[in-house]
């Protein structure tokens, strides 16, 4: 028995060998695999030895030989491949233990395109597709977290047809991903990311119990591992809607950074958020702006989750905590409330990857673009175009509006008084609509809208949403500009004595 080993990923392949040695296999290796082997004592022959054909082109050439690839993929049960393989010397090569040079590793280091051009690997995802590709016969390893279960297998005379089919799939998904990855980056750096063909491909994390409803199957997939490393679950079981609303609430609460801040969402809109001295502040007037809707809510906290926190929310059911971390006193608090689920994500700070590019799914298809995002100097370069200037304090405020506004279901519009939402309007057909619904619910609420701020993702097509915020004491409004009616918009705010923002930014989020 022949095992092939060449991998870029060392790890625990030491180990690997020493246990496929004792089980009789005979080692065939190449390059710093090979090295590692012998230095560790573990006999093995190189790759080019057994060829009798030597590394070429600074080691681009080595495995791209008949003797590897007819070993891999001769057919047993068949005579004349038999045959072929006896009169050519071709040893019968029934595990192939291969891992593909690090691309992804490269790219993120590096825009050296020599470099990058170099870890492309040619010889690995050939005998990886080889080995696949003869799973009946041959066993394909590319995983070194599989290497034990691999070893127990053979211990156990356990090599199944059904175990070689498992890892035959997890082969091709190593392939497909590798080749998705760099034919992305090409066309991200030579065709601006938009290719004639573009890739999606995610690794599992976890299945769910089901998707939006409990009659679809659902799981949920990461493109680097974000989600693998730097999400916990402390208490509870995700669920396929608990990560979508988590994605809303967390990308609100982690735009601010400047001072502890706390999000509310509920069915993927904020319901409340508020940025004050600390998170227990911050929860209290979040919750103020619709303690109705956050019931049964996610709730997003940019810094730790102490026990005064932990006393607070545990007052109403919410569904879903998630924080950077949470101290274990405050832990203890939920351990009789058997339905709350919490969550730690971002390590040291509440954070997401960023992705730099969006795509939705439309039937048949998909819509994709360069990921939205507000620019640091935004609101601060907004142009004033009324007479009157926002105060200090109200910039403060439109800014907090701004940001979320670019996070809520279009049509929206969000108002913000002293570092709080206070009325949102969101998913709107109409945008006067939407500030009409955030009002009524302000006054359902008992909220006092004098003097807080307006923003809007998109412009106010008409002069109504600005008389409709008159009415309730809005002082600043921002929003992009744009329309064809905006010196309406103008002449109304100047004629309210309110200060007016534009942008030159839409946000439009569908």
């Amino acid at each position: 028995m022949t095992a092939l080993l060449s991998v870029s990923d060392k790890k625990g392949i030491v180990e690997f060998a020493k246990g496929l040695v004792s089980f009789g296999y005979e080692i065939l290796s190449t390059g710093g695999t090979l090295k590692i082997l012998r230095e560790n004592a573990i006999e093995a022959l190189e790759v080019s030895e057994y060829t009798q054909s030597p590394e070429m082109f600074d080691g681009r050439v080595k495995t791209l030989h008949p003797k590897i690839h007819g070993g891999i993929l001769h057919r047993r049960n068949n005579q004349d491949d038999k045959q072929k393989a006896f009169e050519f010397g071709i040893k019968d090569i029934s595990l192939v233990c291969v891992n593909l040079y690090p691309f992804k590793e490269t790219i993120e280091k590096t825009e050296d395109f020599g470099e990058i051009i170099e870890n492309i690997d040619i010889g690995g995802p050939s005998m990886v597709r080889a080995a696949a590709k003869n799973f009946e016969s041959v066993l394909i390893v590319t995983d070194c977290n599989d290497y034990e279960r691999v070893l127990e297998k053979l211990k156990d005379k356990q090599n199944t047809l059904e175990f070689r089919q498992e890892l035959m799939i997890k082969a091709f998904e190593h392939t497909a991903a590798y080749d998705c990855m760099i034919a992305n980056y090409m066309n991200k750096r030579f065709n601006h990311g938009f290719g004639k063909n573009h890739f999606i491909a995610g690794r599992l994390v976890s299945p769910t119990r089901y998707g939006e409803n409990p009659h679809q199957k659902g799981a949920y997939y990461e493109f680097g591992n974000f989600y693998s490393k730097h999400f916990r679950a402390l208490k509870g079981e995700i669920s396929f809607n608990n990560l979508t609303d988590i994605n809303s609430a967390v990308k609100i609460a982690s735009s601010f950074e400047d001072k502890p801040c706390v999000c509310i969402v509920k069915h993927g809109n904020p319901c409340g958020f508020a940025m004050k001295e600390n998170v227990l502040e911050s929860y209290v007037a979040a919750l103020r702006c619709d303690n109705i809707s956050a019931y049964g809510g996610v709730v997003a906290v940019n810094g730790e989750v102490d026990v005064d926190l932990a006393n607070e929310i545990n007052k109403i059911f919410i569904e879903v905590l998630v924080a950077p971390s949470i101290t274990e006193e405050a832990l203890s608090i939920f351990e009789n409330k058997k339905k709350i689920k919490i969550f730690v994500c971002g390590g040291e700070k509440l954070c997401f990857p960023k992705d730099g590019q969006d795509f939705k799914h439309i039937e048949g298809g998909f819509v994709l673009q360069e990921a939205d995002s507000v620019a640091a100097n935004e609101v601060e370069n907004a142009k004033c175009v009324s007479q009157k200037q926002a105060t200090k304090e109200q910039m403060k405020d439109l800014e907090i509006a701004y940001k979320v506004a670019s996070l809520v279901k279009s049509n929206c519009v969000v108002y913000v008084k002293d570092s709080a939402m206070v009325a949102v309007g969101m998913g709107m057909t109409s945008r006067v609509d939407a500030a009409k619904a955030a009002i009524r619910k302000a006054e359902e609420m008992g909220i006092d809208l004098r003097g807080c701020v307006l923003a809007s993702e998109a412009f106010f097509p008409f002069k109504d949403s600005i008389e409709e915020a008159y009415k309730v004491g809005v002082s600043a409004v921002i929003e992009p500009g744009g329309s064809i009616r905006d010196e309406e918009v103008i002449e109304c705010a100047n004629q309210k004595g309110m200060a007016l923002y534009f942008s030159g930014f839409r946000h439009f989020l569908h």
